[in-house]
């Protein structure tokens, strides 16, 4: 690992996704930047957000919520009470971080002013934004012709799938998304659920567009497991093909993977789950896009990218796109070939 020092400069980083994927990568990040935009996607129908987004009309929190923990620089005990959940009837299920940001749209009357504040409560580094602030729907179509509506449902689902729309169809990207798309410096798409966290965020009006537009490079980190249904069977290749498939083909420069075996124990739990490892199946330029494998395994239990290995491999990314000297660390993060 590197210090901000050796960068030169507070790096504009845009992240898209949701979910799990997106708090460990943001994690990693802030140790390198403040300058971080988080753009989530806003498709969440299931548990607390759900509720919160039928009841009160608001979009849903809980992956916004995420990303704000990810980013703050607050105690642990601030982070334990966000992510409480209260086991009492009316508010059984609920966190009190979806409700903190509940409360403070109806304070507001806004909610994207709401999550202005929660920035400043939480003291965030950098800023997590809705892709858009329009209410939407997920609605998947399978290869078999059937559709599946709903964002918990298109993941529950056991048929693969061929693509993902949003309802209504005419979402237009936050205008603050957009500012900070215009001012990036790199993109970073995932890692997370391929049709349910990240190619949503593909589907607002004007996002892919505006994207293609900036000179800054755009880097997808592939999962390491697949997940059950929404990738059954998907080598890194396929979940690539997804991400052009709803974006254009020349949408990448870089694709990140993890080359380091998973530990069996841990393979066969997931296996047992129907979580497999994704298969390397890239050459050194797939896609158009230059392959960066190289060991991104955490440590913990759970199979999931080390915050530190992947915010490695981006900032490195970053400084070789800027004709800054190449480094490898440990973890022998460099390109392939």
């Amino acid at each position: 690992m590197f210090e901000v020092k050796e960068i030169g400069y507070m790096p504009r980083v845009v992240a898209f996704g949701g979910g799990t994927g997106m708090s460990v990568l943001l994690r990693g990040l802030k140790k390198y930047t403040n300058r971080i935009t988080a753009v989530v996607t806003v498709c969440d129908d299931g548990g607390s957000s759900g509720r919160l987004r039928t009841g009160m009309g608001i979009l849903p929190p809980g992956d916004i919520r995420n990303c704000l923990i990810a980013l703050a620089d607050t105690e642990p005990l601030m982070e334990e009470l966000l992510q409480y959940r209260f086991k009492q009837e009316e508010l059984e299920g609920h966190s009190f971080g979806n409700l903190l940001l509940a409360a403070l749209t109806e304070i507001t009357g806004d909610f994207q002013r709401a999550i202005q504040e929660a920035n400043k409560i939480l003291k965030v580094q950098g800023q997590v934004l809705p892709s858009t602030l329009k209410r939407v729907t997920l609605v998947a179509t399978h290869t078999d012709g059937t559709k599946t509506t709903g964002e918990v449902q298109v993941g529950k689902s056991d048929k693969p799938i061929l693509k993902v729309e949003l309802r209504p169809r005419s979402a237009p990207v936050n205008p603050e998304v957009l500012d900070a798309i215009e001012q990036a410096d790199i993109f970073v798409f995932g890692p997370g659920s391929l049709f349910t966290s990240i190619i949503p965020n593909l589907l607002v009006d004007g996002l892919v567009e505006a994207v293609m537009k900036s000179p800054a490079k755009k880097v997808y980190v592939c999962n390491i497991m697949t997940q059950p249904g929404e990738t059954k069977g998907y080598r890194a290749s396929d979940h690539i093909a997804g991400i052009i498939g709803h974006s254009c083909p020349s949408f990448l420069d870089y694709v990140i993977v993890n080359d380091r075996p998973v530990p069996e124990e841990a393979k066969e739990l997931y296996m047992r789950q129907g979580q497999y490892p994704v298969e390397n199946d890239l050459s050194d330029n797939a896609f158009d896009a230059v392959v960066v494998a190289c060991d991104l395994l955490g440590n913990e239990p759970l199979v999931r990218h080390d915050p530190d290995k992947l915010a490695f491999a981006i900032i490195k990314i970053l400084l070789e796109s800027l004709s800054a000297h190449p480094l490898v660390n440990e973890n022998g993060c460099d390109r392939n070939g």
